[in-house]
């Protein structure tokens, strides 16, 4: 006759079904804690601190973001105006962009405050200083940033860097293919080989234009000068 196997309890079913094994565990634990109570509340004080430092943090990020976004708004006009002195500076009553970045440096506010800063260089014909800042801008909004990319090889363009402009502006049609936009950096792309004569490159961004986006405003231009770029390879 087959004898049974007797089955052994699981500690964990021990512990529930045995209130004499769970009440030594308890003891055993406060007995534990008592005798490492100072690195018990040690560590419970720094994760308080922790976790307090962060709510604390995440409160003041947004409250000063909301301060920046306040300040930024003339700043903000006078671009829109054209008043490009005043929007990167501001007029001593009203903070400029650049105001904006040293005060306010962390928020989001001020990330934006790059790209305003960057385009205000840029037009102002500081080069430099506008791929400075608009490095600096991360944009979270992926058609700001595909913009972003491509300012920056207007930058390069201006400095005569035909190569990094072309870069900046495979980049800038990579980063977000769209209807609208894409066509445009496409044109600067082939525009940017052109002046290196890489006429093979510069057709390719053309064709991509012909083939890629048919109902862009751009397909007309870009017909018409991949067809000068033949002709002048034919003579």
């Amino acid at each position: 006759m087959a004898t049974k196997k007797k089955i052994k309890k699981k500690p964990e079913r021990e512990l529930l079904e045995n209130p004499e094994v769970l009440a030594e565990k308890l003891s055993k634990t406060e007995q534990w804690i008592e005798d490492h109570k100072n690195l018990v509340f040690s560590v419970l004080g720094v994760i308080v601190l922790i976790i307090g430092g962060t709510l604390f943090y995440r409160y003041y990020l947004a409250n000063q973001n909301n301060l920046a976004q306040s300040e930024m708004f003339q700043a903000q006009y006078w671009f829109e105006a054209d008043s490009l002195n005043l929007a990167l500076n501001g007029d001593g009553n009203n903070y400029g962009f650049l105001e904006i970045i040293d005060n306010y440096g962390s928020t989001k506010a001020a990330n934006l405050a790059h790209f305003y800063a960057g385009v205000c260089y840029l037009k102002n014909g500081e080069y430099d200083n506008a791929i400075t800042y608009l490095s600096e801008f991360d944009a979270g909004d992926k058609l700001a940033q595909a913009r972003a990319y491509a300012l920056i090889g207007d930058a390069q363009m201006e400095k005569g860097d035909f190569n990094e402009a072309a870069t900046l502006y495979g980049k800038a049609v990579d980063h977000y293919p769209n209807e609208f936009f894409t066509p445009q950096y496409l044109m600067k792309e082939a525009l940017a080989y052109e002046k290196l004569e890489d006429f093979d490159r510069a057709v390719a961004s053309y064709d991509e234009i012909i083939n890629k986006f048919t109902k862009s405003a751009e397909i007309q231009n870009a017909r018409k000068q991949r067809a000068r770029i033949e002709n002048r390879a034919s003579k």
